[in-house]
C-alpha cells in the first residue's frame, strides 16, 4: 500500500465576490490532481512557477482545505479533518521568512515537540532538539541563538530539524533550496538524501530546477495550470518525454558541453501561462502546443497509463 493516495485532488480560491455574497472569480489553482508516492520514495513534482505545485503541496499538507478530492495517508483519509498531521511535515522554500526572528533555535526546533506532547521533562526535550541540531549539521552551541545569526544555509537546517522534530513519515520539501546560494544548495540536497537513507523518509520534493529534480527523485509528475500532465520514471521522462509540454519544458535545461549546447534543439513556447482564474476550455496547454487539434479545445484528456508511465494528452 502506498504511504500517500491523492485522488482528484482540487484546491479553488474564492477572489472576488457579488454584493450578495456569491462568488464571481475563482482561482482553479489545483484541478483533479491525482498521485502516489510509495515509503521511501522521492516524488519530483515540478512545472512552471504559478502552476499550483506549492498549493498542491499546502493542500495535502492540511495548510488549505481542499475542495474537493480526498488525501489517503497509511490508510486513512486525512483531507477535511482541519487539523495538521503530525507524520506530515514541510520544509519551506524561504528559510528567512519560515522562522520566527524572535525565538531562539531551541525554542523553533522544541515548538513541534510541545505542540504533540512528545517528550517527558525539560531534560528529555533539550536531549532531543541537541540530537535533532546534529543531525542536520549544527552543534547544540548555537541553539540558543536566533535566527538572524545564521547564514541562509543554516537557517534551513534549522528548518529541516523541525520538520524532524516529530518523526514523521512523509516531508513535502516546498522549493527547498531556491532561495540558496547555488554553492549551498548541493549542500541541502545531500543532506536530504541522507536523512532520507538514515530516517527512511518519504519525499514529495517541488522545485523548478528540473535537473536538480532529475537528480533526487526516483518519479517525477509534471504539473501545468493546476493539472498533472504526466508521470513517470526519473530516467524515462528525461530521456524520453512524451507530452509536448513535457518536451518543451525539459528542452530548456542547460547542457554543461558548450558545443552540445549551441546544437541543442530548444522547443519554443507561444504565450505566456494561461490566468488561472480564466483557464481555456480543453486542455489547459492547448493556446500554446504546437500539435493542438480540435479536440484538444473542447475536451480535457485523461491521465491515462501509457507503459510504466502517466500521460494526459489526446495526441499520444
Amino acid at each position: 500500500m502506498a504511504l500517500l493516495e491523492v485522488n482528484n485532488l482540487s484546491k479553488h480560491f474564492v477572489v472576488e465576490r457579488s454584493f450578495w455574497d456569491r462568488p464571481t472569480k475563482i482561482l482553479k489553482a489545483v484541478n483533479d490532481v491525482s498521485m502516489t508516492i510509495e515509503r521511501g520514495e522521492t516524488l519530483g513534482l515540478v512545472g512552471e512557477s504559478g502552476c499550483g505545485k506549492s498549493t498542491t503541496g499546502r493542500t495535502i499538507m492540511g495548510l488549505y482545505t481542499p475542495t474537493s478530492g480526498e488525501v489517503i495517508f497509511d490508510g486513512e483519509k486525512i483531507s477535511g479533518q482541519n487539523k495538521m498531521h503530525k507524520d506530515i511535515q514541510m520544509i519551506f522554500q524561504d528559510p528567512y521568512a519560515s522562522l520566527n526572528p524572535r525565538m531562539t533555535v531551541a525554542d523553533i526546533i522544541g515548538e513541534p515537540l510541545e505542540i504533540h506532547h512528545l517528550y517527558g521533562s525539560l531534560n528529555e526535550k533539550n536531549r532531543r532538539i541537541y540530537e535533532l541540531l546534529s543531525l542536520v549539521g549544527l552543534s547544540r552551541e548555537q541553539a540558543n541563538r536566533f535566527p538572524h545569526e545564521f547564514s541562509g544555509g543554516q537557517r534551513q537546517r534549522i528548518g529541516i530539524a523541525r520538520a524532524l522534530a516529530c518523526e514523521p513519515k512523509l516531508i513535502i520539501c516546498d522549493e527547498p533550496i531556491s532561495a540558496l546560494d547555488v554553492s549551498i544548495q548541493a549542500q541541502v540536497i545531500n543532506l536530504l538524501e541522507e536523512l532520507q537513507e538514515y530516517l527512511g523518509l518519504t519525499y514529495l520534493f517541488i522545485a523548478h530546477d528540473l535537473a536538480m529534480v532529475r537528480y533526487i527523485s526516483r518519479r517525477v509528475a509534471v504539473m501545468y495550470l493546476g493539472r498533472i500532465v504526466e508521470t513517470a520514471q526519473a530516467e524515462d521522462l528525461y530521456e524520453n518525454p512524451l507530452h509536448p509540454y513535457t518536451q518543451a519544458l525539459l528542452s530548456s535545461i542547460p547542457v554543461p558541453d558548450p558545443q552540445a549546447e549551441k546544437t541543442k534543439q530548444r522547443i519554443l513556447l507561444n504565450g505566456e501561462l494561461p490566468n488561472p482564474l480564466n483557464p481555456p476550455p480543453g486542455c489547459p496547454f492547448n493556446t500554446r502546443c504546437p500539435y493542438a487539434k480540435d479536440i484538444c479545445r473542447k475536451e480535457i484528456p485523461a491521465l491515462k497509463n501509457i507503459g510504466n508511465r502517466e500521460c494526459a494528452c489526446h495526441l499520444i
